[in-house]
């Protein structure tokens, strides 16, 4: 019976177009067989003139249709004439087989008589009656109507979704464009496959386990949850995490985005909504995800300008209501996907729509390790890679980031020419994915080289010589991206940060800037990126995490993020001149920090330099080498040999 659901895919699909088509070319192929009438209008003859060719006996057959009209056909010498010249080829410049002339006639009786004495004098072969025009003219006459008539036909077919139509056709513009997938479909996404994400994982199995034995949980009184909203940053799972329960789930799973309820069209959105609810209802037990659903579910009130008619909320009131109204739909579970969560509204939050908030953070230094196991699996790589040193390697990175590692190593071991993925392509895939591509034949002056490489020595040697900076990994004035060059650190996986940590890691980072100035005695715009790093932790220090004496244990953050919706700030414009001069206060500190640093190591600081002109990339080993071990004995994973 399973043959039976399967499509036919020898069936010849015939489209309108090719049926239409037919029919004119088979007009076209009668009408110029049978004259040609449609080719060569035939020409107005007055009386005069038809009693001349009579005389003559140019006329060969004369054909008299409904008593009023005469079609004269001309002999074969007659259209050699000058005179008939203009008859004599159609307008495919082919011989005209006529009729070459027509004749309003008056007296029908003397016309008929003159015609008897033309044939008794052969001057006349012959002539008949006939009461209806032939069906070449009578097709003409209606072509212009049956081709109005098919076109209508075909644009309403396409309108109603029918011959080639689909959902987005407009009669079909308020149906739902969610992809079902249940358990006849393909997909091969299991839980199995989410590496990582324990916490996450367990709460969506525990979903997956209501639908599937809903009577262990009821029996005890509980109600099986509305719905879960998936938070997190971009890449951390939260779509793949979707895709497994929609392979491990044995009902029907609806995927849509939330841009899906979008449209030009005034009432689609909700009317979209209404359907996919319908459809999962009629479907249930059944589950729902809208992934991006912060496109619909916005803070209402908030955008002004839109005007009165908010498509946009209208789509979200009909979300709240399906999800949690007077007809709420039981056995439907909506899974929801954001990195946004500051910005939905209030209502859509709320226990008994989204029950659950289901955080999928960045992965920690295990789970990333576990990432790394599942996607090196399908790729040749040579034996015993380390999978922890992989994971110390990328500290910070999410999900997809390891995925896009491990498949620019793969590209980097096959431009290379190898047999085997190893060790140092995934340290080159790190390096592209966070500094950008190699810019070798960039032409650089010894000046700027030796400015450059002053730069990047500065800060390795102020961050080797603070306790809380972050450990240096290696330093090359290789030109990547749009930087000129860069130093590669491996942070400390920290879950709180003190005053004194994110000071040392502001003087390493104004070290690049100190270095040209001690060495130089003057600075550049190289320190760009430096300077917009160091400003932004500052401001955080002083407004957001109220690490600032001055400023006292205030923050200015809205973790709700209405904030971004207003014109006016929090604070006053004397607090905003006391930020201001405590920001510069931290990162003037921090700089004149450095310089000293960096004078008292001086030596070592042009020694650095000196390699790193001539190597363009030095590794730790370099500066154990120059500085000595380090003198601190904090945690300095991800160590190198």
């Amino acid at each position: 019976m399973a043959t039976d659901n399967k499509p036919n895919l020898n069936k010849f699909k015939v489209s309108p177009w090719l049926v239409y088509t037919a029919i004119l070319l088979i007009f076209l192929t009668i009408s110029f067989f049978t004259g040609g009438s449609s080719f060569q209008e035939p020409v107005k003859l007055e009386q005069p003139e038809f009693n001349a060719l009579l005389e003559k006996g140019e006329i060969e057959k004369i054909i008299i249709f409904n008593k009023k009209d005469a079609e004269i056909f001309l002999t074969a010498a007659a259209l050699k004439q000058a005179s008939n010249k203009k008859v004599s080829k159609n307008v495919l410049d082919q011989p005209n087989k006529g009729p070459h002339y027509i004749l309003n006639l008056g007296d029908v009786q003397i016309f008929e008589k003159k015609l008897e004495i033309a044939v008794a004098e052969k001057k006349l072969k012959n002539y008949n009656f006939q009461e209806s025009s032939n069906w070449s003219d009578i097709i003409i006459s209606l072509l212009p109507i049956i081709i109005i008539i098919g076109v209508w036909i075909f644009i309403m077919r396409r309108m109603s979704g029918g011959a080639g139509g689909g959902g987005g056709q407009i009669f079909n513009i308020g149906k739902s464009k969610a992809k079902l997938f249940d358990e006849k479909t393909d997909i091969k996404t299991s839980f199995k496959d989410v590496a990582g994400l324990e916490g996450a994982k367990e709460e969506i199995q525990e979903i997956v386990e209501f639908l599937k034995n809903p009577e262990k949980y009821t029996n005890l009184g509980g109600k099986i949850p509305k719905g879960a909203l998936l938070v997190g940053p971009p890449g951390t799972g939260k779509t793949l995490l979707a895709k497994a329960v929609a392979g491990e789930a044995q009902v029907p799973f609806f995927s849509l985005s939330g841009s899906d309820f979008v449209e030009m069209f005034v009432g689609v959105g909700a009317s979209r909504v209404r359907d996919l609810f319908k459809q999962a209802k009629e479907k249930s037990p059944a589950i729902i995800f809208i992934d991006e659903i912060d496109a619909v579910g916005r803070a209402r009130g908030k955008n002004n300008m839109s005007g009165g008619n908010d498509e946009r909320e209208n789509t979200l009131n009909q979300l709240l209501t399906e999800m949690d109204g007077f007809g709420t739909n039981s056995n439907v579970i909506v899974l929801a996907a954001t990195n946004r969560a500051d910005v939905l509204d209030k209502a859509l939050m709320r226990a008994g729509r989204f029950d659950r908030q289901i955080f999928v953070d960045l992965p920690d230094i295990r789970e990333r390790e576990e990432i790394f196991k599942v996607h090196l699996a399908p790729l040749k790589k040579v034996e015993n890679l380390d999978t922890d040193f992989l994971a110390k390697q990328t500290p910070g990175f999410s999900g997809a980031d390891i995925a896009n590692v491990c498949n620019e190593a793969a590209l980097i071991a096959a431009r290379n020419n190898k047999t085997a993925v190893d060790k140092q392509d995934f340290l080159d895939a790190v390096d592209r994915i966070i500094g950008g591509l190699e810019k070798k034949n960039k032409i650089i002056t010894p000046e700027e080289k030796k400015a450059i490489a002053i730069h990047e020595a500065g800060h390795a040697t102020v961050s080797w010589m603070l306790q809380h900076a972050a450990p240096l990994i290696k330093v090359t004035i290789v030109p990547r991206g749009q930087s000129l060059g860069a130093a590669w650190y491996l942070p400390e996986e920290r879950q709180i940060v003190r005053t004194d940590q994110m000071l040392d890691e502001m003087c390493a980072t104004m070290g690049g800037r100190a270095a040209e100035k001690v060495t130089f005695n003057r600075i550049s715009t190289g320190a760009l990126s430096d300077l917009e790093k160091v400003t932004r932790q500052a401001r955080a220090m002083v407004t957001i995490y109220g690490l600032n004496e001055k400023i006292g244990n205030v923050t200015y953050y809205d973790s709700t993020g209405q904030s971004e919706y207003s014109f006016s700030k929090p604070y006053s414009e004397e607090t905003a001149k006391t930020i201001d001069k405590e920001i510069s206060i931290l990162i003037e500190s921090q700089y004149e920090r450095a310089i000293k640093i960096l004078e008292e190591n001086k030596d070592k600081l042009n020694q650095l330099a000196d390699i790193l002109i001539e190597k363009e990339v030095i590794f730790k080993d370099d500066l154990e080498t120059i500085f000595g071990k380090r003198t601190f004995d904090d945690n300095l994973a991800g160590e190198v040999s």
